[in-house]
């Protein structure tokens, strides 16, 4: 028994879900996000709520059932709330600094990395050293914020580079004279 998949979706106030077949578009205050669904699952839209009931107990379905219910829940609050990764820049000269909507980063390289701005993301700028990535849609927020992070990982001697504040970074002891 799926507990995500059957758990309702409670639509919070000024947030409207329509769907055209399997192409459900979420409207709120923040934006609007579309996405089309597999017809397994059968999706129920009432006035407040979103149900989800699945025909058959198979394993590829009943896997369904919670990632459907997850990723339309995941568009509700993205256009309700919004999603925001953090990240950190740590080293001696790393930095990074708002260009236009894009971002310009100091990472220890003989030149500047451009980060080009895309489309339904926001970048915030605390500082020289903390950047906020802001946006609607969890799986592009979490994709380039970790982009981002790829360009210059932390390494686990000094633990330099960029990483997302709430992570730990296990530390290794160096060599031994």
């Amino acid at each position: 028994m799926s507990r995500v998949g059957n758990k309702p979706i409670i639509l919070p106030k000024g947030v409207e879900v329509k769907r055209e077949g399997n192409l459900f578009t979420v409207k709120g205050p923040k934006g609007t996000l579309t996405r089309e669904f597999s017809d397994v699952i059968k999706i129920n839209v009432l006035e407040n709520e979103v149900t989800f009931e699945r025909p058959n107990d198979e394993p590829k379905v009943r896997a369904l059932h919670g990632t459907t219910r997850a990723n339309l829940h995941n568009m509700v609050v993205g256009v309700s709330e919004g999603f925001t990764k953090k990240l950190e820049l740590i080293g001696v000269g790393y930095r990074v600094q708002a260009s236009g909507k894009g971002l310009t980063l100091a990472l220890g390289y003989s030149h500047p990395v451009e980060i080009a701005p895309v489309e339904g993301i926001h970048f915030v700028v605390e500082g020289n050293t903390k950047i906020t990535v802001e946006g609607i849609d969890r799986q592009l927020v979490g994709q380039i914020a970790a982009n981002i992070r790829a360009k210059r990982p932390p390494e686990p001697y000094k633990g330099k580079g960029v990483k997302y504040v709430d992570e730990i970074i296990k530390r290794k002891e160096g060599k031994k004279g």
